[in-house]
């Protein structure tokens, strides 16, 4: 790479670096640090700076436990320290003209993750004609801790903050703000379409794109109180985000672990609320009236955000990522898919349905479908028929790990998206040979929505149910599921 050209936006310039034809400025500071008095408080405006800011290397990420487990073994994870770490990044081909812009929302349980991540290089979106943005927002307690007191929702207002730092600065590096598609996977979808309820995030996107996750996944202000005051008796503090301000950082991080493992093994929904049960998740945009008025899932139904296009879609075997390299599938029994669905607060009816769908499957087998029918699937079939013109695809590659057992799972889909089949990370997974026409298909139709709205296929209706289906095959499905 060699130093790359000066930009200057609303809070002072800053050099980036140029290689292969693209720009790219890492590390640029969105909003301010958020410690100190600024911590557990919205995202304010960073201090200027007057001389050219060094964005030649990517920023601090925000505070996470370091990833353990054989799942964690599979994924990339990039954790850079410092305070500084409400950051994004871009990727241009040039800073003059005027481009589509995508802005990429990192996933990770909103408890891990970073834009910096080598999967989410954005040099191939720039090559092709699109400027590619990727951020930081804070995860965990200092994201979406909730006692009942405050501003709710500080993850979701630091995105805020950067879809307007992309408003009013794209243009500099030769993006259009009147063009602007927010997408997202995993946490980082449940994001996109929590957004598109969000009053404060109102015509700061044109078009959104939700990549395995949907509008179901929030915490009523109830569950999300109760959520809180066990983070603080595990910390051994008050109920106040004062006091766990004061508690030190590693502390934090190993209760917010301990947390997540009592909410995900917890066989009775009325211990933490049967939409933490059904979630599986300790920290999640909260509904709290305000910044959240309403559960994102009825905004939709209720016509929000209506002249946003939507795309959304989900892998064909999601919940492979999370239950084959633990061995759940392989050794589980009627006993565990029991306590799955008990605590997952999964009917009978329903565990009865997948059993007549999969009449061969193991009960491992059936507590991963049941989670990638039940937790992404409905859900953004759900999405799709509420938000009227939307687009549907479906991931189904299969990954050749554990001897093929992977399937199409969860996260398997970015470096395709991406076209970073060749990048570091993802090797256990992709295998030695991964099919870059897939990338290929998936990168043109992320790029032909994000510029026209059209992906290329027609939008899901009740009528036709289309949607595309990504395999070294793709084919344009009628009548999907």
């Amino acid at each position: 790479m060699t130093p790359g050209q000066v930009v200057g936006t609303t809070h002072g310039p800053v050099r980036g670096t140029a290689a292969a034809g693209v720009l790219a400025f890492l590390g640029v500071p969105y909003a301010a640090p958020p410690v100190g008095e600024l911590r557990f408080r919205p995202p304010a405006p960073p201090r200027a700076w007057a001389e050219p800011r060094d964005c030649t290397a990517h920023g601090p990420t925000a505070p996470q436990a370091p990833p353990e487990g054989p799942v964690s073994a599979l994924l990339p994870h990039v954790s850079i320290p410092g305070a500084d770490h409400l950051n994004l990044n871009v990727w241009t081909a040039d800073t003059a003209g005027s481009r589509p812009v995508m802005v990429f929302v990192h996933g990770g349980s909103f408890t891990s993750g970073a834009g910096s991540i080598p999967t989410y290089d954005g040099s191939r979106f720039a090559r092709d004609g699109v400027v590619l943005v990727t951020v930081n927002y804070r995860l965990g307690a200092d994201g979406f801790l909730w006692l009942g007191a405050g501003t709710a929702n500080l993850g979701l207002l630091d995105q805020v903050a950067a879809l307007e730092w992309v408003r009013d600065n794209i243009a500099s590096f030769g993006g259009d703000p009147s063009n602007v598609t927010v997408f997202g996977e995993s946490a980082g979808a449940m994001s996109v379409c929590t957004l598109l309820a969000m009053p404060a995030a109102s015509g700061l996107f044109r078009r959104a794109i939700a990549q395995s996750g949907a509008a179901r996944c929030v915490l009523s202000a109830d569950t999300a109180a109760r959520i809180g005051r066990s983070l603080c008796e595990l910390l051994g503090v008050e109920p106040s985000r004062e006091a766990v301000a004061a508690v030190p950082t590693s502390r934090l991080l190993s209760a917010q672990v301990q947390l997540a493992l009592d909410v995900a093994g917890s066989s009775d929904p009325l211990r933490w609320g049967e939409d933490a049960a059904r979630n599986i998740m300790p920290f999640e945009p909260v509904v709290d009236g305000h910044v959240l008025p309403v559960a994102p899932e009825q905004a939709l139904a209720d016509g929000a955000s209506a002249d946003v296009d939507l795309m959304i879609g989900t892998n064909a075997d999601e919940g492979n990522l999370f239950f084959v390299p633990t061995g759940i599938t392989a050794h589980a029994d009627e006993a565990a898919l029991a306590h799955v669905a008990r605590s997952r607060c999964y009917p009978r009816p329903v565990v009865d349905a997948y059993r007549a769908a999969h009449p061969t499957a193991s009960p491992g087998e059936l507590i991963s479908e049941l989670m990638t029918g039940e937790f992404y699937r409905a859900p953004a079939l759900q999405a799709a028929l509420s938000h009227r013109g939307s687009y549907m695809y479906e991931f189904a590659w299969r990954s050749p790990a554990f001897d093929g057992r992977m399937g199409a799972c969860h996260a398997l889909e970015l470096p395709f998206v991406f076209d970073t089949l060749d990048g570091p990370g993802y090797g256990a997974l992709l295998g030695e040979a991964p099919p870059q026409a897939v990338a290929d298909a998936m990168h043109r139709a992320w790029i032909a929505f994000a510029t026209t709205g059209d992906p290329g296929w027609p939008a899901y209706d009740t009528t036709t149910r289309a949607a595309m289906r990504f395999d070294t095959a793709s084919t344009q499905l009628t009548d999907y599921r």
